[in-house]
């Protein structure tokens, strides 16, 4: 991991008809909290590709860097 570079590591665990605002653009921000207690606001377009029939339920890997920009989420 790069200098400056953040993970954060979080579980979601949402149904697809409760993302469907999301999905739609309805609702930006997905609220998480990861494993250490911080509140995370994640744009929402981000789960979009892990959206399954069942909703999204998986554990995460999130990286920025120093100005907050994602570089990954990748599902655990």
């Amino acid at each position: 991991m790069s200098s400056g570079h953040q993970q954060f590591h979080f579980p979601l665990n949402i149904s697809y008809q409760e993302f469907l605002p999301y999905y739609r653009g309805e609702v930006n921000k997905v609220e998480v909290v990861d494993v250490k207690g911080q509140t995370l606001w994640i744009n929402a377009k981000h789960f979009r590709r892990f959206l399954t029939s069942s909703g999204i339920r998986a554990y995460f890997c999130m990286t920025i860097d120093a100005q907050g920009n994602l570089i990954s989420l990748e599902k655990n």
